[in-house]
């Protein structure tokens, strides 16, 4: 048997192979099967059916596999779906990064700031406020997951905390042990 099809639409291809020629790098391959000389690759250029020569050490063999040509109809929504929320959910994360991004800018060039005022601070947070907003709205709709948003938010306020001490606006109160 010249060729080995493992499903069942590969099976109507079989008339089409016996005026089959196949020209092209593997053609000494196929040399020893009986194929005319009438038609030429140009029929699987299109994707539908892939033709990959097999090397065996005593005998040469055809596989066919045929692969449909169109997603199913359920198949091609799920995946214009996935895009809309990528792209919704890239905005969503891109606004997140950007609010993060200039609060730390503020919180950094605050720290530098060597006549700095603690009225100074209102600004950042006003800034670290929106900050908060974006990374709720995002954890609010499942772009972030609600451990990494609080996690976001919580370096926020350490970076912001580190900074009201290094100025001498925040003292943190003494630890105390426990009694026994």
């Amino acid at each position: 048997m010249a060729g080995a099809c493992l499903s069942s639409s590969c099976l109507s291809f079989t008339t089409k192979f016996n005026t089959l020629s196949l020209n092209g790098p593997h053609a000494d391959a196929f040399r020893s099967l009986s194929f005319s000389a009438n038609t030429s690759l140009n029929l699987f250029s299109k994707g539908t059916v892939s033709l990959n020569p097999v090397q065996m050490p005593f005998r040469r063999s055809i596989v066919c596999e045929a692969a449909p040509t169109k997603k199913a109809d359920s198949a091609a929504k799920r995946a214009r779906q996935a895009e809309k929320r990528r792209i919704y959910h890239k905005a969503k994360k891109s606004e997140v990064r950007t609010r993060i991004k200039t609060v730390l800018e503020a919180l950094e060039r605050l720290r530098k700031k060597t006549d700095a005022e603690s009225e100074e601070v209102v600004s950042v947070e006003k800034l670290i406020a929106e900050a908060y907003s974006a990374i709720d709205k995002a954890v609010k709709v499942g772009t972030l997951h609600r451990n990494t948003g609080a996690r976001r938010k919580s370096r926020l306020a350490r970076r912001k905390k580190a900074v009201e001490i290094h100025h001498g606006w925040y003292v943190p109160a003494p630890a105390t042990e426990p009694d026994m």
